[in-house]
């Protein structure tokens, strides 16, 4: 009976350690999906799932076989569907990403950010049109590939050269995900709410924009008054100070902020004034 117990032990311990793999495996790929339109897909697959299901249990035998028929063919297709999430969850497993923490730390946004401020204070200065869009939860990789993909490491002398007029990249906006500039010369859309002031250009309307599909931050320096603003939530606020643009990027690119209710607040307030 010992060598029966013993085995039945060893082998429901094996069982947990299974699902215990398993669950964070799933619990990656949700992570890696979520905010793309992939997660819209996997609701798609889900539906499609439970009206199988639905057909068998009642069994119904036309829509059985259409739907055995769909699932036969869907595997190919989830592969050319899933192709840019399967390649981005390839490369974060050969980097040693995919079992690591999710998000960057405070000391990597604190050094993202002040690259960042450098080269918007040198382009600002010298009246150097720029526009910098960071991703955050819903991901932006349908307009990345408007754009050059790049992959690099941030430093603010690649972020002033990229806007220097009359170079390739410079018209269009820089895309960042995470702590890498993921692809620049992105074609944003462009706000149609008619109640921002008409001094506003193209740049700070794609800001908009995209501010508005997304829950995105953007840096806009205006080619014409070097002033900077930001963008986010569908509002924007004009000539902000670098103190504050320090604060709110920073607030909200870090994760898991305790700042993000109280920083909501003055946004709502700053947004309602510059908007008009």
């Amino acid at each position: 009976m010992s060598y029966f117990t013993d085995l039945t032990w060893k082998e429901s311990i094996k069982d947990i350690i299974d699902i215990l793999i398993v669950s964070y495996i799933i619990y990656k790929v949700l992570n890696m999906v979520r905010g793309t339109r992939a997660i819209q897909l996997l609701k798609g697959i889900l539906v499609l799932v439970v009206i199988w299901a639905v057909s068998t249990l009642l069994d119904l035998y036309t829509l059985k076989w259409l739907m055995n028929q769909m699932f036969t063919f869907g595997v190919f297709a989830i592969f050319i569907i899933f192709q840019p999430e399967l390649r981005r969850g390839l490369e974060q497993l050969g980097r040693g990403k995919f079992f690591g923490r999710a998000g960057e730390n405070d000391e990597e946004i604190s050094k993202l950010i002040g690259e960042v401020i450098k080269a918007v204070n040198y382009l600002a200065e010298r009246k150097i049109g720029a526009l910098i869009v960071f991703e955050r939860a819903t991901g932006l990789n349908e307009y990345t590939e408007s754009g050059i993909p790049m992959r690099s490491v941030v430093s603010s002398e690649l972020l002033i050269n990229i806007f220097i007029p009359n170079t390739p990249l410079h018209d269009g906006a820089l895309i960042m995900q995470g702590n890498q500039i993921a692809a620049a010369a992105c074609y944003l859309p462009l706000s149609e709410n008619p109640f921002i002031s008409k001094e506003l250009g193209t740049r700070h309307r794609a800001a908009i924009g995209i501010s508005e599909v997304a829950d995105s931050v953007s840096v806009i320096v205006s080619e014409e008054t070097g002033k900077i603003s930001l963008a986010m939530n569908g509002q924007i606020v004009r000539d902000i100070k670098e103190e504050s643009l320090i604060s709110k990027l920073y607030e909200e690119l870090r994760a898991n902020s305790p700042l993000k209710e109280k920083g909501s607040a003055f946004w709502k307030r700053k947004g309602a004034k510059d908007n008009g």
